[in-house]
């Protein structure tokens, strides 16, 4: 068996946004492609994504934010149909079109699902290939491409309706996840550890963050090495102090020197080497259990190489 699970679906690339948006159809598409060329695809165990429920989505999401969205959903099916917009917008750079609600329930219903596997044991770890991503999705706001928090419900999922007493989150988007603040800010339960630009982008992150919240803000243009030392001085102590019973990984790919979304310098190497540290704590503290979810990471062919170099160090190939 195949011990790392590639959970996606097809509904994830029907979501998009109108021509020419950075948070694009073609994102899977490029990844998917380059781990079938690289053979990595044949070391994962690959597998549908399910919906997930409203209520498990209402661990992390005021229940009146997750209906307004449906209504918005329906309401726009309606006037396609009437022969209006194809798109509903939610933030100035967020939009819905009419397989976007889908979209986001099968996103959800990944890492769900992995994280299901994974507790169980059928899996070590798993990577959510996933549309819309979710790190900017509030308790009761849709921004920044997000409209549910993937990884906010995965981890208020496995401390819920897995019984786990202490995940981690690891997020190293270029960008802040003020949404995964947001909603698990003051959660002792939870650990959440993360490096962003700043300022940049939600200019969040820096005021007063609570006691689970480990922030670490890097100037524009700071490059991997230094990333990799601010991980091993500041991350890793607090990772080990904690020991997580599961951890879960925003990873975001637009940090990479290619992608003109942020100005940070990292390479393919550099997110190798921090799932390689991420999965080592992983194996010391929680049965090796990780669940990966895509987040950011625009230029496409540096996209597809940094999840490959992801993959290869998830799956020991």
């Amino acid at each position: 068996m195949n011990k790392t699970g590639y959970f996606t679906h097809p509904e994830c690339r029907k979501h998009e946004m109108g021509p020419g948006h950075p948070e694009c159809p073609e994102r899977l598409d490029a990844i998917a492609d380059r781990l079938l060329i690289t053979g990595v695809r044949d070391a994962l165990d690959l597998r549908e994504a399910p919906e997930a429920s409203l209520s498990d989505i209402e661990l992390a999401h005021d229940r009146m934010y997750v209906a307004s969205l449906r209504g918005l959903s329906d309401g726009l099916k309606e006037e396609i149909l009437a022969g209006g917009p194809a798109y509903a917008q939610v933030d100035p750079d967020t939009a819905m079109n009419e397989h976007t609600w889908d979209a986001a329930l099968h996103a959800v219903g990944a890492v769900l699902a992995a994280t299901d596997a994974v507790v169980a044991g059928e899996l070590e770890n798993a990577f959510c290939a996933i549309r819309p991503p979710g790190h900017h999705a509030g308790r009761n706001k849709a921004m920044g491409f997000c409209f549910f928090n993937n990884v906010a419900i995965g981890a208020k999922y496995a401390l819920e309706r897995h019984g786990l007493k202490r995940v981690a989150i690891v997020d190293f988007d270029v960008h802040h996840g003020n949404g995964t603040e947001d909603i698990l800010s003051g959660d002792d339960r939870v650990l959440m550890v993360g490096f962003f630009q700043h300022p940049f982008y939600p200019y969040t992150g820096t005021e007063f963050p609570a006691d689970n919240m480990v922030n670490v803000p890097v100037p524009a243009y700071t490059r991997g090495m230094a990333i990799r030392e601010l991980i091993d001085i500041v991350w890793l102590p607090r990772l080990d102090a904690f020991k997580p019973e599961m951890i879960f990984m925003s990873a975001g790919f637009d940090a990479h020197r290619e992608d003109d979304m942020g100005q940070l310098g990292l390479t393919e190497q550099d997110y190798a080497w921090i799932t390689w540290r991420i999965k080592e704590m992983a194996r010391r503290h929680a049965k090796g259990r990780i669940v990966s979810c895509l987040e950011g990471g625009y230029n496409l062919s540096a996209l597809a190489r940094s999840v490959e170099a992801h993959l290869r160090v998830l799956a020991d190939v």
